[in-house]
């Protein structure tokens, strides 16, 4: 038990690390990229974030070309988000997890969908050519990760290994293609502002 309290603890750590790494580099990279406005703006930033955010990301070519891929994506972050949540509450309040057969659901379709897409980038010869190791490497971690937190909803014995996979990940996601998760946050709020301010965003026009 105290080896197990000890995972917990170096969990939570690696997660406070993970985040406070990630402002730093957010906030880095927005001061690099700072813009001082030299003139009155011809549109709303509000609505161009809401348009970022919204219908921008659906009328993006990459979406209304490979619309299956995007929503595979979709389900495979929101299936990454849920293994977060439902490790966190297991680390914080053992033993209270609730609706388990929901977190079954979305940790398994997650893991197939990640491997999917995983075995698309592999098997495409365009997508291999724009594919680094770090693409298959962290798609694999990630699928560790999310079949471990599955795992787990039926055999808790696995929680230390899948804890020490936890702390590994949280170590890893700043130095690695992970991060992008994060950084996706930020550059669709940094367009929709800027270009929503200069009102060439469909909707965030003064005169709309």
């Amino acid at each position: 038990m105290a080896a197990l309290d000890l995972l917990r603890t170096l969990t939570l750590a690696a997660a406070g690390f993970c985040v406070a790494a990630l402002t730093f580099l957010i906030g880095r990279t927005w001061a690099v990229g700072r813009r001082n406005y030299l003139s009155a703006p011809r549109g709303h930033a509000g609505r161009g974030i809401m348009y970022a955010f919204g219908r921008g990301m659906v009328e993006k070519e990459s979406v209304s070309l490979h619309l299956p891929t995007f929503i595979g994506g979709v389900l495979y972050h929101g299936a990454v988000f849920a293994s977060f949540l439902y490790l966190f509450w297991t680390v914080l309040f053992p033993g209270t997890v609730v609706l388990l057969w929901a977190f079954r659901v979305v940790l398994l379709g997650g893991a197939v969908v990640g491997l999917f897409l995983l075995i698309k980038r592999a098997a495409k010869p365009h997508l291999r050519r724009l594919s680094c190791p770090d693409d298959f490497f962290a798609n694999l971690f990630v699928d560790a990760f999310l079949l471990l937190a599955f795992a787990h909803t039926f055999l808790p014995s696995v929680e230390p290994a899948w804890l020490a996979v936890a702390i590994l990940l949280f170590l890893y996601i700043p130095l690695g293609k992970i991060r992008h998760c994060f950084f996706f946050i930020a550059t669709r709020l940094a367009f929709g502002l800027h270009y929503g301010r200069r009102g060439a965003l469909p909707g965030s026009s003064r005169e709309a």
